[in-house]
């Protein structure tokens, strides 16, 4: 905070000024702080907002108190001028402090990083801040649990919205967690845990009788087995997060396109309900793709045994699935 009217008057014994100039939206207000050294009657402040909103506030104790004088302001950067009037006791004349400061009401800070600007093979990724950035505090950390990047990287108040990057180097191994801590120019600061990889589990396709959905117990086995290479991929992976599992089901091109996404998502709700029931403990989510979203591409009405498949895929946020025909409402068992 600026003090304006140098020299400072001969009553600033008796009273000192502080400033809280940033505060977070909800947690706060930037507040003058008047600390009372001597005896006063009381005091007065009146400022007026670069708004053009005039504030006018008063106040008074014993010498040892301090008394905060919150400042009503919307979100963002103001600047005050005006002087706080000293009254002391006995009527002696009333002392002036001429004050100039800049005050800043923060909303939430907020990071966005979309999935397509997580570039793993190219180690790098964008994101976007909200307001002004100052820097970042990356760590990438492999699946040989060595990192492959841990520092700051300076943004030097690049505006809000702007096209961030991180890059990091070559390293062995897979990479499992990224995490971002991103400042802003008032250093509020954000975060987010990123974790860019899924585990596809390979299988063998359980045989549902034509138009039915519930497992053949003939095909049991199969499950049984796919159960056990899940719980190793969880057993594996599992330290790096809470993990998931999710079941995706399809069909070939024979009926129509209704039908067979209705019958592909009864299917995998099958599949998932039998690992839960198996006794999996992560949770278990399943979504039908019907002929939509086709392994072999065929013409339509052709009986395709390698469309007729299921998806067991581990992951710590929603799969990322390529050419997916529609946007999946994953459902629990």
């Amino acid at each position: 905070m600026a003090l304006l009217g140098l020299p400072l008057p001969a009553f600033a014994e008796a009273i000192r000024v502080s400033l809280e100039g940033k505060a977070a939206l909800g947690e706060g207000l930037p507040a003058l702080l008047i600390h009372i050294e001597e005896p006063i009657a009381g005091f007065e402040v009146k400022l007026k907002r670069s708004d053009g909103k005039a504030v006018e506030l008063k106040g008074g104790g014993k010498p040892g108190i301090t008394r905060r004088v919150a400042l009503e302001q919307p979100e963002g950067k103001f600047h005050y001028e005006g002087e706080l009037t000293v009254r002391f006791p006995d009527n002696a004349e009333p002392g002036t402090l001429p004050l100039s400061f800049d005050t800043e009401l923060n909303g939430p800070l907020k990071l966005e990083v979309r999935p397509e600007e997580v570039d793993v093979p190219g180690r790098k990724l964008r994101f976007t801040l909200s307001r002004p950035a100052a820097k970042t505090e990356v760590t990438v950390t492999m699946d040989t649990g060595k990192t492959a990047f841990a520092g700051d990287v300076d943004f030097k108040g690049a505006p809000a919205g702007t096209p961030l990057e991180v890059k990091w180097l070559p390293a062995e191994g897979k990479v499992m967690h990224i995490r971002l801590r991103a400042y802003d120019t008032s250093d509020f600061y954000t975060g987010v845990d990123l974790y860019p990889w899924q585990v596809d589990i390979p299988h063998e396709e359980v045989t549902f009788a034509s138009g039915r959905s519930d497992v053949p117990p003939a095909e049991k086995g199969k499950l049984d087995a796919s159960y056990k290479s899940i719980t190793d991929a969880l057993n594996k992976y599992g330290r790096w997060a809470s993990l998931r599992l999710y079941v995706l089901g399809h069909t070939d091109t024979v009926g129509s396109t209704n039908d067979n996404r209705e019958l592909s998502l009864k299917r995998a709700k099958s599949i998932a309900s039998y690992f839960r029931q198996r006794g999996l403990k992560v949770p278990v989510f399943y979504e039908g793709f019907g002929e939509q979203s086709p392994a072999v591409p065929t013409p339509d009405e052709t009986a395709e045994a390698g469309n007729r498949r299921a998806e067991y895929i581990i992951a710590v946020e929603d799969p990322s699935l390529t050419n997916a025909p529609f946007t999946p409402r994953w459902r629990k068992p």
